[in-house]
């Protein structure tokens, strides 16, 4: 019934027909010819969704912030590439928090206490402090700060939140009272990496997760300045929609970043 159909929409026979066997007429052919990429591309497709119940496969994409990349993402992309060559990982960082869903996007990477209250959310690093470092270049020619009001004299390496415009506070704990401190500086950057760089250089005082600068401490490149006002911040998860089911690629994503993040927080490093 479906050939008569295309055959009555081309107007000529798509096949010819004995009593012993049936061939392509050359309207037939050309038909052939012309379809199979599409229908190849449609294959292609049916089998990428039939994937969703075996291996995982096909494009995963993630909305992570700028701090996410270095500390939970990067990683775990390089050892997706090994285990599943089939995934293809497209990481949007960004410091904004977007409508994952409106936007497109099968998963974020947040701060626990920026997600939504309705979305699943998965652990993928333990609870990070916040820290103040700088080199031993400019602590010895400055000296090091006495109190949390004395960082008011130093130069502070300021941190821009690019959507909202503000200068990203430092949350300090001072005999057990949170304080939120206000600083000033000579430099401003968008990108924590960028203020690790300019510590090590020596301008001033950086404000980071502990993880991105442990290799630095450990090292005596970085020294960590009050070390008692240290907050601790929930750490990095990967949040979603609720669904009826998972499909294998984020699945995969979800257990290497475990497995990655758990061994990397045991071990010494700029990035973990």
């Amino acid at each position: 019934h479906a050939v008569r159909l295309v055959e009555e929409r081309i107007g000529q026979p798509l096949f010819a027909r004995t009593t012993r066997s049936v061939s392509l007429t050359e309207a037939g052919k050309a038909l052939v010819e012309t379809a199979a990429p599409a229908l190849q591309d449609i294959s292609e497709r049916i089998d990428r969704i039939r994937g969703v119940k075996g291996r995982p496969s096909g494009l995963l994409r993630i909305n992570a912030s700028n701090i996410a990349m270095p500390l939970a993402v990067t990683p775990v992309i390089a050892a997706m590439a090994e285990r599943y060559p089939e995934v293809t990982v497209e990481v949007f960082a960004d410091q904004a928090l977007v409508d994952i869903v409106g936007e497109g996007f099968d998963a974020g990477i947040r701060l626990g206490e920026m997600i939504a209250q309705d979305m699943i959310t998965v652990r993928l690093t333990p609870p990070v402090k916040a820290v103040v470092v700088a080199s031993p270049g400019y602590i010895g020619k400055h000296g090091p700060p006495r109190d949390v009001a004395d960082l008011a004299r130093h130069n502070c390496i300021g941190y821009r939140l690019v959507r909202s415009g503000g200068l990203y506070r430092w949350d300090l704990n001072e005999n057990g009272k949170d304080v939120v401190v206000e600083t000033r500086g000579t430099a401003i950057v968008t990108d924590s990496l960028a203020a690790i760089d300019l510590a090590l250089a020596g301008v001033g005082l950086a404000y980071v997760f502990e993880p991105l600068v442990r290799a630095d401490l450990a090292a005596g490149r970085l020294v960590q300045i009050l070390p008692k006002t240290a907050i601790e911040e929930p750490g990095l998860f990967l949040y979603f929609p609720r669904r009826a089911s998972m499909a294998p690629k984020l699945r995969a994503f979800i257990d290497t970043a475990q497995e990655i993040g758990r061994a990397s927080m045991r071990t010494p490093g700029r990035v973990a």
